[in-house]
């Protein structure tokens, strides 16, 4: 049996384990749809670099390892959790630890009436209808097995509802912790947020790892954007260099809809991302901006797309790279505009640097237009740093190494910037600060 035969039987035969730790819940149809996914993950092949969307990216070092889905809640420090807060700011907190929420390092600021941010665990066993109504409807696991993956063994990650009309001033900060666990753990966070007509909130994602472990994060988050409403939505991914992490979000726009999404990306020797939105009438606007900051032998790998099928919507999607020593970097972005799609407009952009000659960034804007009324562009840049911008800082009598931070900074600060959050962007750029001023 050749390995990636091996890693299938490996997943289907820890079904059985994972079904007996369901406690009662197998006669639901949420377990229906689980074991329709399993079916589906058995007929699905892993991706090879001879399929066109994973041309560049060879997860032959994934598949090496029989990760062990995680049943039960690791322990993490409070210290630890607290690490990765964000300086004064307040905020309501939810913490998962191994893919299982951890309510005694939770702390939920008081909410609208009628919002809820919990557990999906929860909110599934008691019947809630609106995740009954949303939950796998635009994450499709017939044609994608890390998806097909990620249903089969869906059991906790994070709800998120907010009724029409509602705003919820505070973010809403959720943290993923994979423990110091010495097994090589799969932990898949099952993410459905909700925003209704009219309503306002800012999410943050943030995945981190306690140690240097290896394991593999597989998250799915499907976010419903409802008529007129403003979803800000910030990932952060700081997994352990050794970590493995692949993460879809699909995105459901209604009219005059307003969605962003901030990714920064640190962690991982392999991170792949996945990031569809798709307007579904009139008036939206979607943002996708992201930098990823890569040393070592890391690979990050965005592929964004943007499904304009209707009239009078924007996009903008900005991607920015650092790459260092023998890293490489994927981008792909699509812009899709259809027939009846007239009065878009649609902005890509992706900039990398390279402080490496083994450094490698393979980029693939695209545009795909069907409609003769729009305003598209796209462009790529892949180079080293501006000698003349160097030149110029040396000439004030700013050392070599100074300068090259300097530029750094201001290269990576055109993602940051946009974020709203003043706690969050301080915490970002001590980030950037830690990385290149050592």
């Amino acid at each position: 049996m050749n390995k990636t035969l091996e890693i299938k039987e490996w997943y289907s035969s820890n079904f059985e384990v994972f079904e007996a730790s369901l406690n009662g819940d197998k006669l639901s149809s949420l377990h229906s749809l689980r074991k329709d996914a399993l079916s589906n993950f058995k007929d699905l092949e892993f991706p090879t670099q001879k399929d066109e969307e994973w041309k560049y990216t060879n997860i032959t070092p994934l598949l090496k390892h029989n990760f062990i889905p995680s049943l039960k809640k690791g322990s993490v420090s409070k210290e630890f959790i607290n690490k990765n807060l964000f300086d004064e700011l307040e905020h309501s907190l939810l913490v998962f630890v191994d893919g299982h929420f951890a309510p005694e390092l939770s702390d939920l600021l008081s909410l609208p009436k009628g919002v809820i941010a919990g557990s999906f665990a929860e909110a599934s066993k008691s019947g809630n209808e609106i995740l009954k109504n949303h939950f796998g409807k635009y994450a499709d696991y017939k044609n994608h097995i890390f998806t097909a993956l990620s249903t089969a063994y869906t059991k906790d990650g994070a709800f998120i509802y907010v009724p029409d009309g509602k705003i919820v001033e505070d973010p809403i900060h959720i943290i993923f912790a994979a423990s110091s666990n010495k097994e090589k753990l799969l932990i898949q966070p099952r993410n459905l947020f909700i925003a209704g007509d009219n309503s306002q909130v800012t999410i943050i994602e943030h995945y981190v790892g306690e140690s240097e472990n290896i394991y593999f994060t597989n998250s799915v988050t499907e976010i419903v954007a409802g008529k007129n409403a403003v979803v800000d939505h910030i990932k952060l991914q700081e997994e352990s260099k050794s970590a493995f992490h692949i993460a879809r979000m699909e995105v459901d726009q209604e009219r005059d809809s307003n969605f962003s999404s901030h990714l920064i990306s640190t962690g991982g020797e392999i991170s792949r991302n996945d990031f569809n939105s798709r307007f579904n009438d009139n008036g939206s606007e979607c943002t996708l901006n992201g930098l990823f900051m890569l040393n070592s032998s890391q690979l990050f790998d965005a592929h964004t797309l943007m499904d304009h099928a209707k009239p009078h919507c924007s996009s903008h999607e900005h991607y920015k790279g650092i790459l260092d020593d023998t890293s490489r970097g994927v981008f792909n972005g699509k812009v899709i505009v259809r027939k009846d799609a007239q009065k878009t407009n649609a902005f890509q952009e992706n900039n990398n640097i390279l402080l490496s000659d083994k450094a490698l960034v393979n980029t693939k804007p695209q545009l795909e237009i069907f409609a003769d009324d729009v305003k598209c562009s796209h462009g790529a840049t892949i180079g080293q740093l501006d000698e003349d911008a160097k030149f110029y800082l040396r000439s004030r009598g700013i050392g070599e190494e100074a300068s090259k931070v300097i530029l750094l900074h201001a290269f990576a600060n055109d993602v940051i910037k946009s974020i709203k959050i003043e706690s969050v962007k301080v915490y970002l750029q001590k980030i950037i600060s830690e990385r290149f001023n050592s």
